[in-house]
C-alpha cells in the first residue's frame, strides 16, 4: 500500500486498541493541532486524506495546551485512551516541552509529533532550525528526550513501522507510560513508500494487572497483622488502576483508616467511614495525627512525594516501617519499605485475604473516626458565609461551589493556593470528582485540561478553577471551547497577584516581594495600586459567557447559572483576604523550603530560625 509516511502514521493510529478487564477503547481518540512549514504538508495533509471517522482533528491555540488537554482527556479516560499532538519545527516543538513534562511526570499517556528539520538537508539551514556547531543530528526537538518516556527520530520511511510499534508499547505500559515523543522530519514526512498491508492491522495492546509475588505477600500480610496503628496513603495509582471499590473493601475489612495525596485524593468518597482526608503539607490534622503515630505506612499506588511526607518530616514513630504497594519497583522501594510490586486493584484484593481476620484495635478506630468528624466541624466554619453582601474569601468560594454541585461534577486545578484549600478541603463525592494536577503543578494546565476532561466525559458539569495568575499563563484554549462548543465552567479567583507564592514569600522571609500585581510605587517595589487588568471582560472577547460577581449572594446564584450553562461560560469573583474564621486551617505538616542562611532583614532572620526548627525533624528511613 503506497502511502506517504504521515498517511501511513493516521492510518496505524486510528487502528490501535487498549483492553483492560475485557473493554476495549480507542487508544489514539484525535488529534491536536497547529500547523506551520513543518507539519502542515505531511501529518496536516494526512489527517485531511484520513477525514474525522479515521481520525478526528481538534485545532488548538497554544502547543503547551493541547498537550494539557490530552492530558485532561487521557487522565478522565484512566490511561486507556489517549490523544496525539501535532506540531510544526521550531517553537512550536519546543512549547511541548512543560507539557510533556507533566505528562510524563504524572504518568499519562500522550504522544507528541513534533514536526522536525529536513532528514535529507537540501538547505542548511532551514526556517527555525537550530543550528549546533559539534552535532549535526541534533535540532530543538532534542529538548523533549529528557520529558519524555520514549523519543525517536524517524529519518527514513521504513524506520516508522517498528518506532511506531515501539511508541503504542510506551503508551500503554501502565509503568512506563507518559510522553511519547516520535520527531518528524518535514521531508520524510510527505515521502511515499510501500506499506505492509499487515501494519495497518487492528492491534490490540492489554493492559497488564500483574499480581503481586507470593513471598512479598505473605511478608506484607504479616507486618499488616503485626500493626497496630497502620494507615494506608493512597495515591493516584489507585486511580490509574481503577482500584477505588478494592480499596474499600480493604480498608472495610480491616478498619485500617485511608489518607489520600492529591492524586490519590476522591479514591474514596470524602463520606467514607475510613476516609481520612488528605495527608502531608495540605492535608488535614486527622491524618497527619495519623501518620505521626503510624507503625505501619501502606503506600498503596503513590510517589511519596515531598508535600505527601512533609519534606521526610511526617511519619515519626520509631517504629515506623512501611509497606510499598506499587506497580513500580522504583516506588515500591522508597522509604525502604517492604515491596509489594503488582496492580493496585489485585493487589489490594490478595493483600486482603492474605491478612484474612485482621483488624484494627477498635479503639483506634473510633479515635481517627471521631477526629474526622471534628475535621468536618472546622470545615464546615470555614466554608460558612455569615454576610451576604460581603466579598467572599477563596474558601468561601469553594463553600459556595461545594453546595451547588453534585457527584457528576469534575473540579479541574493545578496551581496557586488552590490545590492546598482543595486537598484540605473539598469533598469529593465520586471517583473522579477531584482532578487536581500536582505532581507538575503547573499554572496554565487548567482550562485545556477541562477541555479534555469534557471531551472524555460528555454531559458531565466540568469547572477550571483558576486564580488570576495561572488565568493569565493560559486563557487562549477558550477560544477553542467556544469553537467546539464545549460548555466548561471557568471559575476566575481575582486576588490581585501569585497569592500563593506570595504567602510563601512571606513565611520564608520575601516579604512578598515580586508577587503583587500592582503598580511601582515611588520606591520601585510593586506596591501601588492593583492593576487595571479586567480579566472577565478578557475571557468574554474570547467568546465566554461571563458572570461577574462581588458579593457572596451574587455568587451562589451565578455558580447554579453556570452549572446549568450549555455553553462555556465564566464566573469571576473577587476574592478577600480572610479572617480567621473564615480562613483556611493552617498547614498541618512542615514543608522544606531553605531559607537564606545570612540575611540583613528581620524577616529573612525569623524565617531561618524557624526552618532550622522545623528541620531538625526530618528523618531517613532505613
Amino acid at each position: 500500500m503506497r502511502l506517504t509516511v504521515a498517511q501511513a502514521l493516521v492510518r496505524f493510529l486510528a487502528r490501535q486498541y487498549t483492553e483492560r478487564d475485557g473493554r476495549r477503547h480507542r487508544l489514539i481518540a484525535a488529534t491536536w493541532g497547529i500547523f506551520g512549514h513543518g507539519n502542515v504538508a505531511g501529518i496536516g495533509q494526512a489527517l485531511l486524506e484520513s477525514g474525522p471517522r479515521e481520525m478526528p482533528f481538534l485545532q488548538g491555540r497554544n502547543e503547551q495546551a493541547m498537550v494539557h488537554a490530552a492530558v485532561g482527556y487521557a487522565r478522565q479516560c484512566g490511561r486507556l485512551s489517549a490523544h496525539a499532538v501535532t506540531t510544526s519545527i521550531g517553537p512550536g516543538a519546543t512549547n511541548l516541552v512543560t507539557g510533556a513534562a507533566l505528562a510524563t511526570i504524572n504518568r499519562i499517556p500522550v504522544l507528541l509529533l513534533p514536526g522536525d528539520t529536513f532528514a535529507t538537508r537540501p538547505a542548511d539551514p532551514v526556517l527555525q532550525q537550530l543550528e549546533v556547531p559539534y552535532a549535526g543530528d541534533l535540532s530543538v526537538n532534542d529538548t523533549l528526550r529528557p520529558v519524555s518516556r520514549h523519543f525517536d527520530r524517524i529519518t527514513r520511511p521504513e524506520a516508522l513501522i517498528p518506532a511506531a510499534l515501539q511508541a503504542m508499547r510506551v503508551l500503554t505500559d501502565p509503568v512506563q507510560t507518559g510522553a511519547v515523543t516520535l520527531a518528524l522530519p518535514q521531508d520524510v514526512q510527505a515521502e511515499a513508500y510501500d506499506w505492509p498491508a499487515e501494519f495497518f492491522a487492528e492491534r490490540v495492546w492489554g493492559v497488564r494487572r500483574p499480581r503481586p509475588d507470593r513471598a512479598e505477600l505473605a511478608q506484607a500480610a504479616a507486618a499488616v497483622r503485626g500493626s497496630a496503628r497502620p494507615l494506608i496513603v493512597a495515591g493516584g495509582g489507585i486511580r490509574h488502576s481503577a482500584a477505588q471499590a478494592a480499596l474499600a473493601e480493604f480498608a472495610e475489612a480491616t478498619g485500617i483508616p485511608v489518607a489520600c495525596t492529591q492524586a490519590g485524593k476522591g479514591v474514596l468518597p470524602y463520606d467514607h467511614p475510613a476516609d481520612v482526608g488528605g495527608i502531608g503539607h495540605t492535608g488535614t490534622a486527622t491524618a497527619d495525627e495519623l501518620a505521626r503515630g503510624a507503625d505501619l505506612v501502606i503506600a498503596a499506588g503513590t510517589r511519596l512525594t515531598d508535600f505527601t511526607t512533609a519534606s521526610s518530616t511526617l511519619f515519626q514513630n520509631p517504629a515506623v516501617r512501611f509497606l510499598g504497594l506499587n506497580l513500580d519497583p522504583y516506588d515500591a522501594h522508597k522509604l525502604a519499605a517492604r515491596p509489594l510490586v503488582c496492580d493496585a486493584r489485585v493487589g489490594l484484593e490478595d493483600l486482603r485475604d492474605a491478612a484474612a481476620g485482621y483488624r484494627v484495635d477498635p479503639a483506634y478506630e473510633t479515635t481517627y473516626k471521631e477526629r474526622k468528624r471534628s475535621w468536618e466541624r472546622l470545615v464546615d466554619r470555614a466554608y460558612a458565609a455569615a454576610d451576604e453582601d460581603a466579598a467572599p474569601t477563596q474558601v468561601q468560594v469553594l463553600g459556595l461551589l461545594d453546595a451547588v454541585v453534585g457527584a457528576d461534577d469534575i473540579l479541574v486545578n493545578a496551581a496557586g493556593s488552590l490545590p492546598g484549600d482543595l486537598h484540605k478541603l473539598w469533598r469529593a463525592r465520586s471517583v473522579d470528582q477531584y482532578h487536581v494536577e500536582y505532581g507538575y503543578s503547573c499554572m496554565g494546565y487548567e482550562i485545556p485540561a477541562a477541555i479534555g476532561t469534557a471531551l472524555a466525559a460528555p454531559g458531565r458539569p466540568v469547572w477550571a478553577l483558576v486564580g488570576d495568575g495561572t488565568y493569565l499563563m493560559n486563557p487562549t484554549e477558550i477560544v477553542t471551547a467556544v469553537q467546539e462548543g464545549i460548555p466548561i465552567k471557568v471559575v476566575i479567583l481575582d486576588n490581585h497577584g501569585y497569592a500563593s507564592i506570595g504567602g510563601l514569600s512571606g513565611a520564608v522571609g520575601g516579604e512578598g516581594f515580586g508577587t503583587a500585581y500592582r503598580f511601582r510605587a515611588d520606591d520601585g517595589s510593586y506596591t501601588g495600586a492593583p492593576l487595571p487588568v479586567d480579566l472577565a471582560a478578557n475571557a468574554a472577547s474570547l467568546g465566554m459567557a461571563v458572570i461577574r460577581t462581588r458579593t457572596i449572594s451574587d455568587l451562589r446564584k451565578a455558580l447554579a447559572e453556570a452549572r446549568e450553562a450549555d455553553r462555556p461560560t465564566c464566573v469571576y469573583a473577587q476574592t478577600r483576604t480572610p479572617d480567621t474564621v473564615s480562613g483556611p486551617p493552617p498547614a498541618q505538616a512542615w514543608w522544606d523550603v531553605p531559607v537564606a542562611e545570612t540575611a540583613t532583614r528581620a524577616s529573612a532572620n525569623a524565617a531561618r530560625e524557624e526552618y532550622d526548627r522545623q528541620a531538625v525533624q526530618r528523618r531517613r528511613h532505613l
